[in-house]
């Protein structure tokens, strides 16, 4: 098994702070033949820790997605308005469970109880510290449409209510083409048969 003894932090180089950060590590790490590798240089994305909802009606086999405008895809094939789960970054002091219930009521105007944890992952880490923690919460899609989102921070987001199966179709054809999405949707693929506890 692996530790944090089995790598060494040399130095830690501010290169950029702003809304996010960036950062150059120097480090060294144990190599499987056992010895230390030579100094190695990385630039890392600081993100932080966000956190996503997989807002499903059990009841009417319904998730609701969000459609919200993404610079980071604009060299993409396809638009880039993603379709994506309803999400937010965890700020200090907060829990995962509470930034869902949060962003639900800001981004799609709905209001959570519960909420079920499903997995977390790390986002891309040959690039960025970033973790994400995917819950899954079940709701009343009836009357859940508009446009949604925080004038202060610049959000224009549509409110959808997608079939289950529709959904997921939009993952196979690459419709859907972001992480958190297909991760969730896939999991609600393989677990909505079994009895969700939610």
């Amino acid at each position: 098994m692996y530790t944090h003894d089995d790598v060494k932090v040399l130095g830690c180089e501010p290169l950029y702070k702003g809304f996010f950060k960036c950062n150059k590590y120097t480090l060294r790490h144990k190599l499987f033949s056992g010895d230390w590798s030579s100094e190695i240089q990385r630039e890392f994305f600081e993100r932080g820790k966000a956190a996503a909802l997989l807002a499903y009606d059990v009841e009417r086999d319904t998730v609701i997605l969000v459609e919200q405008f993404r610079f980071g895809a604009m060299e993409g094939k396809q638009s880039p308005w993603l379709f994506e789960l309803i999400a937010g970054m965890i700020d200090e002091g907060e829990s995962p469970e509470e930034v869902v219930k949060r962003e639900a009521c800001e981004e799609a105007g709905l209001i959570i109880d519960e909420c079920q944890f499903m997995l977390s992952y790390f986002v891309s880490p040959g690039g960025t510290t970033e973790t994400l923690d995917l819950y899954i919460a079940n709701v009343d899609s009836r009357n859940v449409e508009g446009v949604f989102g925080l004038d202060d921070e610049g959000e224009d987001i549509r409110v959808h209510v997608v079939s289950r199966e529709d959904a997921y179709q939009w993952v196979t054809t690459g419709k859907i083409n972001n992480a958190a999405t297909i991760i969730g949707l896939q999991w609600l693929e393989l677990n909505y048969k079994t009895g969700l506890n939610i």
